[in-house]
């Protein structure tokens, strides 16, 4: 009898150091990616790629980017992906037009440029003035040289689970999840946001089949947007496993929202003005310091999912350069003209 009343209190003490154990478990706080550091080892990566190539004889791959206009943040966007081309040894240009440049003169340049045997990867730098339509531009890209993967051949093939150009941004936040860990194959995912260029894609990669040619993360995603009500936005946040937030509205995610232990992916670039400072800074759309008192991951703003998009940029570039050398000129032309 005392020999069993000595092992319930063994088992009750043991129980009691569990829960404890539990719950200071439960209370540590998030970790946070590095997207700075990943990027580093993806273009590192590159470098490697684009010596080996160059060593075998080829060109060196080069990225021509086309820019518009005067907005200050696309020249900054810009002169990261030139200076990241530089450190992997991608040659570049940056092509200059005023934004009075009229849309056929725009597609005229394109054109020039999709016939140019040493142009490997070429990206017209987005927004656009109001007067130029964008998705006629994206298209007038070469989808073999489509290194933002926005033209409408690869995003067909993308849908399609087919090898294609992967726009960047998607791409690398498949790339944090996949080389973070975590685990996507039959998990809860909620994709807050639905643009084209960014939230419809990263469903895609996350919800499509990991057994096709371009393997995907067999999620179950839900996609939110501006007319989900943010009661509902919650009811479905709260049970998903990873949290994608691309909707561009600041502090859209808020601890309340997300179940203990979920991962959270903040793409959302906002600039705010501090209300203790009263500068400006950037932010994403996570309450990054509410949330990561419960999240097991996420990324924070910057330094997350932004330098993950440059350094896919640049894969994308030397997959452009491989392509193009196994792509016969007559089918460039053929499908840049199309």
């Amino acid at each position: 009898m005392a020999t069993f009343r000595t092992l319930r209190k063994l088992c009750q003490h043991s129980h009691h150091q569990a829960c404890s154990l539990h719950l200071s478990a439960s209370r540590q706080e998030a970790v946070v990616i590095s997207g700075r550091k990943l990027a580093r080892q993806i273009r590192e990566e590159a470098q490697a790629d684009v010596e080996e190539w160059v060593s075998a004889g080829n060109r060196r791959p080069h990225l021509s980017v086309v820019l518009v206009g005067d907005n200050p943040a696309s020249h900054s966007y810009v002169l990261n992906k030139t200076r990241a081309a530089a450190d992997v040894g991608i040659s570049s240009e940056t092509i200059l037009k005023p934004s009075s440049i009229s849309e056929e003169e725009l597609i005229d340049l394109i054109q020039k440029l999709n016939s140019d045997h040493r142009v490997d990867g070429l990206l017209v730098q987005l927004p656009l003035p109001e007067h130029i339509d964008e998705r006629r531009v994206c298209n007038a890209v070469c989808p073999d040289k489509d290194v933002d993967g926005f033209h409408v051949v690869n995003v067909g093939r993308m849908c399609l689970d087919q090898s294609s150009m992967l726009p960047a941004t998607p791409w690398g936040v498949w790339e944090i999840i996949k080389r973070t860990g975590i685990p996507t194959l039959g998990k809860n995912v909620v994709v807050a946001g639905r643009s084209k260029n960014v939230g419809m894609p990263i469903a895609m990669l996350l919800h499509t089949d990991g057994r096709h040619e371009r393997p995907g993360g067999d999620a179950t995603v839900t996609i939110s947007h501006r007319y989900t009500p943010k009661e509902q936005l919650r009811q479905h946040t709260k049970i998903a496993d990873i949290v994608v937030a691309a909707a561009g509205i600041p502090n859209l995610i808020t601890a309340d929202m997300i179940k203990e232990g979920a991962a959270v992916i903040d793409v959302g670039i906002n600039r705010i003005q501090d209300p203790l400072t009263g500068k400006s800074k950037l932010v994403g759309d996570v309450d990054f310091e509410g949330v990561r008192q419960k999240a097991s991951y996420i990324t924070p703003v910057p330094g997350g999912v932004g330098p993950m998009t440059v350094a896919m940029l640049m894969k994308n570039t030397i997959k452009a350069a491989k392509n193009l050398l196994l792509t016969p000129p007559e089918r460039v032309r053929m499908v840049a003209s199309s």
